[in-house]
């Protein structure tokens, strides 16, 4: 049989090894690996993870240099090949390295876990008595344990002295769950035989008599205790004379925690069903088109999504609904659920590794056809995709941070190439890019302008707080919000308060000295959590107790300024004492299901007021909200950001839109110090066209998306001069090496100067059209890896900054 060789990418993350390695197939496996496949593979001195990303007959390796595959971890890829296909797609996208791309694409539970094993390789009297104690009765031991008793100059010892060695073993995370089930023999003779043997005792059979009646069945202990009065130890016996047999059968840990009624399709309107036709007609075309789907709040936009869905479900195909918030997860997932019932599976941050993996494996395994997740669904490894969604498609949590730093909505366009099958793009506040695209027809833009159950916009007021303070009102409540509080509260009707930021008070400061306490690592104040009496950093997570004097004056006029939900929580209480008041941020939900306990206690009438930060702005739909309160529109109004006024737009928008969805009407009052900014003024009578005609202006006078694309290259280092300067010869080097068409701003500081101990620099590519870019700052790259990098520095390179 000629010689089968497996192009290996390792999972090792530097420059030199981002491509495939070739490695030799055992004859015994040739019949068995596939491209898609994990396996593991010899690198250097250790075993690792790899991907086989090929396969092939030849290779340029010298026979005596070329290893062989140690191990295959997979009988069926877990890569298919368009996966395969869309990570080489990626790394040149994204610029990251190929593994990052492969990796990204499966749940946690699958990536590799690497850890060092101590193996004994002499009788354990041979070692000294502190080694000993380690290994007790075993023959391995970690060397984490090694570490923890401070023993590892012994071990090396003990590794020079070939007494032990140490190795590297690739562990997965994941199981496959699985519980102990009964089965009971299929064959009558076997339970005559049984019955023979328990002679003497009559429980056995009694058991062995009701076995008689479920022949082959295969069934849990508990059901047999209950319907039988039988004990764990007679069934035992009974087993014990082959009456029946314990097995461990798979189930799927399950991430719906309650039951759903079945709903049917609602009657479209004529807006709806004009925005539906267009979307089969696509399908039926088999034509990769994407579709902006732009409908005021409340339009129906859910409907459209769930009645495409069905069309796609009907040819055999399947579906991804991307949500951008884990808070909308559950709402979503239930009404998904309630139309298509089991073959609707869930993926978003908030399940265990365990169900995540599990949610994986149904759909590898096609069991279901529907995906409601959030960014990383987008991955989900469906084989025949009929549609992709992304609902609030102008979100910023679509774009990936880390590497390899892509947006769902290019993943989704890629996919929807591939599948030849359309993608809708939803929104009520959608971004300049996507309607900028739908106006010059790279997106066929679908408008749905009324609600659909017809109902009219909530009334909007802007409250100027300026004029609230020369009243003399100092509270944080307008009183025109605090009258309207009020008599939601006598109608029994139900309101959201929403507020952009989470925490008691944004920082702590002294009134002597004037000194606000700062994070010791980044470059931000510490804010002050209530609960917990502790000021922590929202960036690097470091916490310490509220100072009770100055710690530069050690003055005792210590204030908190600036408002945090906590701190209008008790605010709420102090004004109506008898509101009842979920508050929901990253602190209440931090414990698994907590969303969906809030959102589940305020649909069921549990609470008055629901108070929160932006994951209560956008997807909420109850009946009885007739009153949404922005406490304060200005805090993302003044960030230093050239997107500030429309996610201010977009964000007023969409949590105004949460009022009056159902037949009670609705009422939005919005408090701010600047009133008459246009993002205000236009997101009060929710104008789209205006604000976009207007914000495009802007961004064609300041040559900013989407008239010029901007790349981000971010510098960071423990030393803020070296941060500078190669930050400097980062700049100078892009001069020299790309077009005088493209403009380089820089090096400046970042908006967060220093972060966990790092000075941050960074400069911003402006270009419209650069054919050089990817491969320059490739050559930019390699440059850093192969240098920059042994003196600390850190550079990342984001080719579509969602913040700069």
């Amino acid at each position: 049989m000629s010689l089968l060789i497996a192009e290996v990418i390792v999972d090792v993350s530097t420059y030199h090894v981002d491509r495939p390695f070739d490695y030799e197939v055992p004859t015994e496996w040739a019949h068995i690996i596939e491209m898609g496949c994990r396996v593991k593979v010899p690198f250097g001195p250790r075993n690792v993870l790899g991907f086989v990303v090929g396969l092939k007959n030849e290779t340029d390796v010298p026979s005596n240099k070329l290893k062989s595959i140690a191990q295959i971890l997979d009988i069926e890829p877990v890569l298919t090949e368009e996966m395969l296909l869309m990570a080489k797609w990626l790394k040149n996208e994204t610029i990251c390295y190929e593994i990052d791309a492969l990796q990204v694409m499966l749940p946690s539970a699958l990536r590799a876990k690497y850890e060092k094993i101590i193996t004994l390789l002499v009788e354990k009297d041979a070692l000294p008595v502190e080694a000993q104690v380690i290994f007790g009765k075993r023959q391995q031991a970690n060397f984490k344990e090694f570490e923890r008793a401070e023993l590892l100059p012994l071990l090396k010892q003990l590794i020079t002295n070939k007494i032990v060695k140490i190795e590297n073993v690739v562990k997965q995370q994941g199981n496959v769950k699985e519980i102990r089930m009964v089965k009971i023999s299929d064959n009558q003779q076997e339970l005559d035989k049984a019955m023979e043997g328990a002679a003497r005792a009559a429980k056995q059979r009694q058991l062995i008599e009701w076995m008689g009646r479920h022949l082959g069945e295969v069934l849990l202990p508990q059901k047999i205790y209950e319907e039988t009065g039988a004990s764990s130890a007679v069934l035992q016996s009974v087993i014990e004379k082959g009456a029946a047999q314990f097995i461990q059968e798979e189930v799927y840990r399950d991430p719906f925690t309650r039951e759903v009624s079945r709903t049917q399709s609602l009657q479209l309107t004529d807006e709806q069903h004009v925005a539906l036709k267009a979307i089969v007609g696509s399908m039926e075309e088999l034509t990769a088109k994407t579709f902006l789907l732009h409908g005021v709040t409340g339009s129906g936009k859910t409907e459209i999504y769930l009645q495409a869905i069905q069309k796609v479900l009907g040819e055999g195909k399947e579906a991804i609904m991307l949500v951008p918030e884990i808070s909308l997860t559950p709402q979503m997932t239930e009404r998904f659920r309630s139309r298509f019932g089991e073959m609707v599976a869930v993926m978003h941050s908030g399940l265990s590794v365990g169900e995540k993996y599990d949610e994986w494996r149904k759909i590898q395994q096609g069991k279901v056809s529907v995906v409601v997740g959030a960014r990383s669904a987008i991955f989900a490894p469906f084989t025949n995709l009929g549609l992709i969604i992304l609902d609030e498609e102008h979100e910023s949590t679509y774009k990936q941070e880390d590497s390899p730093r892509y947006h769902a909505r290019d993943v989704a366009i890629w996919r929807s190439e591939f599948y030849k099958c359309p993608v809708i793009l939803g929104s009520a506040t959608p971004a300049l890019e996507s309607f900028a695209r739908a106006k010059k027809g790279v997106y066929s833009l679908l408008s749905l302008k009324q609600r659909a159950l017809h109902q009219p916009l909530p009334t909007v007021f802007i409250a100027d707080m300026r004029e609230e303070l020369q009243k003399g009102n100092r509270s944080m409540f307008s009183e025109q919000l605090i009258d309207a509080i009020r008599i939601r509260l006598e109608k029994k009707e139900q309101m959201v308060l929403f507020l952009n930021r989470r925490g008691y008070s944004s920082f702590v400061l002294c009134r002597d000295c004037g000194t606000v306490v700062q994070c010791p690592n980044c470059d931000i104040s510490l804010t002050y959590h209530r609960t917990t009496e502790k000021l922590k950093c929202h960036y690097c997570g470091y916490e310490e107790r509220v100072p009770q004097i100055c710690p530069q004056c050690q003055s005792e006029h210590i204030r908190y300024f600036g408002t945090g939900t906590q701190k209008v929580e008790e605010e709420i209480y102090k004004l109506f004492p008898e509101a009842r008041v979920l508050r929901m941020d990253v602190d209440t939900t931090k414990q698994k299901g907590a969303h969906e306990e809030i959102l589940q206690a305020f649909g069921e009438g549990q609470a008055d007021i629901l108070l929160g930060t932006q994951m209560i702005a956008k997807g909420l739909d109850f009946p009885n909200i007739t009153l949404v309160g922005v406490l304060s529109a200005d805090t993302s109004l003044h960030l230093p950001d050239y997107r500030a006024a429309e996610r201010t737009f977009q964000l007023l928008t969409q949590v105004s839109g949460r009022a009056g969805r159902h037949e009670k009407h609705g009422e939005v009052i919005i408090q701010s110090y600047t009133p008459e900014h246009y993002a205000i003024e236009l997101a009060k009578i929710q104008d789209y066209e205006p604000f976009y005609e207007r914000e495009m202006f802007l961004r064609r006078r300041s040559s900013y998306p989407p008239y010029y694309y901007v790349a981000l290259i971010q510098i960071s280092h423990e030393d803020v001069m070296m941060a500078a300067e190669y930050a400097g010869r980062a700049a100078d080097w892009l001069k020299e090496n790309l077009s005088n068409k493209v403009a380089i701003i820089g090096p400046t500081t970042a908006s967060i100067s220093r972060l966990q101990n790092r000075y941050r620099y960074q400069c911003l590519i402006k270009y419209k059209i650069e054919p050089n870019l990817i491969p320059v700052l490739q050559r930019l790259l390699a440059m850093y890896r192969a240098e920059w990098i042994k003196q600390g520095i850190l550079m990342t390179v984001d080719l579509d900054p969602s913040t700069i």
